[in-house]
């Protein structure tokens, strides 16, 4: 049964009022539905590995994976499973208690190389922490078989709304993203799904990309907000700075939109302040990437977290006692 509190009719026009409401408002009012849904003083650690690196075929702007862009990025195959096995006991050590596995794929591969991304899954279910996996589009029958193995989450962005992606990706349709999103909802995997701000876009492309999001039934469990990482080689490599606090706006009308889901301050930390990241968590983000890398961008390392969190009196959710290995998505 579904929260009273939960919606999925949001206008346009109820998110520009959320959106745009004076700051201090804004932010009691997603503190507020934060502290009914979730612990205010907790936050989730999650580890990401590049588990196949670079030579993408699609060409999102803003990523340095992209083989049509001239970056510093070097192509990698597959990692192996015992290279995965460590870098996920790592993870688990610095506390981590959701691991996560990209690979720069546009369609996620069939045979040999999904079968050892499926035994991945197997392994970070079996060190008892949340797998979650971002591959590319899928299959039904891909979808189903990550479910099988244990998946716990599937990511896969939106990125930004649908007036404005075009700018962005001509290599995959924004129909083509949310057939993902379905098809891994029909396998019974929790989605994650998110998008980018500081690509260029107005206020109006957020409200639109939070109305994709919020109008979903269910809401995805997990809404990463990224700030964009600027990379030398890409098309976005000198796009205006962005303001920290339209990310704070951002992160809070998510926050009152989706108010059960994970809101995740995702890309960018590395250029925020300790301040503007107190506000993203008053704002009512709830999870972090840990580590030094997002796939192959920076982030802040484990002591500047720890430095961080001791400063806020807060600190990172624990592991739960694991459940059975492969019990189910």
């Amino acid at each position: 049964m579904k929260p009273a509190s939960l919606r999925h009719d949001w206008s346009i026009a109820d998110i520009e009022a959320i959106y745009t409401a004076p700051l201090p408002d804004l932010i009691f009012r997603a503190q507020t539905v934060h502290r009914a849904h979730h612990r205010a003083d907790e936050v989730q650690g999650c580890m990401l590995l590049s588990i196949k690196t670079g030579g993408c075929p699609e060409d999102c702007a803003y990523c340095p994976q992209s083989a049509h862009h001239k970056t510093d990025v070097t192509r990698t195959d597959l990692v192996s499973l015992d290279e995965l096995t460590d870098a996920a006991t790592r993870a688990r050590e610095q506390g981590a208690t959701r691991f996560c596995m990209g690979a720069a794929w546009r369609d996620a591969p069939k045979g040999a190389p999904f079968d050892r991304v499926l035994d991945m899954v197997r392994t970070v279910r079996d060190l008892g922490m949340e797998a979650c996996c971002t591959l590319g589009m899928l299959t039904q029958e891909q979808a189903d078989a990550l479910a099988g193995a244990g998946l716990t989450a599937y990511n896969h962005n939106l990125d930004t709304s649908p007036e404005f992606y075009g700018s962005i990706i001509t290599t995959r349709t924004y129909t083509e993203r949310l057939d993902t999103l379905a098809r891994v909802r029909q396998a019974g995997i929790t989605v994650c799904s998110g998008g980018i701000i500081g690509m260029g876009e107005d206020r109006r492309v957020r409200y639109g990309l939070l109305h994709q999001l919020s109008t979903l039934d269910p809401h995805p469990e997990s809404v990463p907000v990224n700030l964009l990482v600027k990379v030398d080689g890409t098309p976005l490599a000198d796009a205006a700075l962005e303001d920290p606090l339209e990310l704070v706006r951002t992160i809070a009308t998510a926050r009152i939109l989706m108010p059960a889901s994970f809101v995740r301050l995702s890309a960018g930390r590395l250029s925020l302040t300790d301040e503007a990241q107190a506000l993203c968590f008053l704002a009512g983000a709830n999870s972090i990437f840990l580590g030094e890398r997002l796939l192959t961008t920076p982030n802040p390392g484990a002591s500047r977290d720890e430095q961080l969190f001791e400063r806020l009196g807060m600190r990172l959710t624990a592991a739960e006692t694991p459940a059975p290995a492969h019990a189910g998505g």
